[in-house]
């Protein structure tokens, strides 16, 4: 999969996911059915994925390799306090950032896809980490929406 394809993905998953989300409302947002986080606390995740994402895809296109430090998920939501946001200004703000990911997608150095990342699990290229960032935001938005039938 090329950047360029996991951008069109990208676009795809939030014009499919907006609505969904946005039905998810009161309480419901809160709960936290069998999971670790609540629907807000995981939509935050998501938010501070792509955050963290953005960093990685724009400075691997300018950098062969890129040291980047640890990434500690429960410590980023737990800090951003997710739990007392407005959930849909939550979902606003997680769309705009993705649809600015999928833009930078859209534009990125075909020549760049093999840079790699050096993070604390080991060495991977940008193309892994563009297609690992589509497979995890979709397993989260299915923890997301499984919580909510």
């Amino acid at each position: 999969m090329t950047a360029a394809d996991a951008a069109v993905e990208l676009a795809r998953t939030l014009e499919a996911s907006r609505e969904r989300l946005l039905a998810i409302t009161g309480q419901a947002t809160a709960e936290r059915p069998g999971g670790k986080w609540s629907r807000k606390e995981i939509l935050g995740h998501l938010i501070d994925s792509a955050a963290n994402n953005h960093k990685r895809f724009v400075r691997l296109q300018h950098e062969e390799m890129l040291l980047y430090p640890s990434y500690r998920g429960d410590d980023w939501v737990r800090n951003q306090n997710y739990a007392a946001r407005e959930w849909r200004e939550m979902v606003e703000l997680w769309l705009a950032y993705n649809r600015h990911l999928a833009h930078v997608l859209r534009h990125a150095d075909p020549g760049a896809a093999g840079h790699i990342w050096k993070g604390p699990a080991g060495e991977v290229d940008l193309q892994f980490l563009i297609e690992d960032y589509l497979r995890h935001l979709n397993h989260h938005l299915e923890q997301i929406f499984a919580a909510s039938t």
